[in-house]
């Protein structure tokens, strides 16, 4: 099962990282479900700014956890390089 690591600008851009197998039911949960993500719910709406994918759970917590590490600038770096 293919996992995706994710990073979403919030309303107040804010960033949100985290993981999911699915980035469009998860992108929909971020913007219309009370159930998941406290965070982002007073955010809205998300969007969907950095993906990549890993072949295992285990790899994309890793892979979270230090995208998580990185401060605000290291982030939108990373994210301009992506998208370039």
């Amino acid at each position: 099962m293919e996992y995706f690591v994710y990073i979403v600008e919030c309303a107040d851009t804010t960033l949100y990282t985290g993981i999911t197998t699915d980035l469009e039911r998860r992108l929909s949960e971020h913007n219309q479900s009370e159930k998941w993500a406290k965070y982002t719910r007073v955010r809205r709406p998300v969007t969907l700014v950095y993906s990549e994918k890993h072949a295992s759970r285990s790899e994309a917590c890793k892979r979270e956890y230090a995208i998580k590490q990185l401060s605000r600038e290291e982030k939108r770096e990373m994210i301009q390089k992506h998208w370039l």
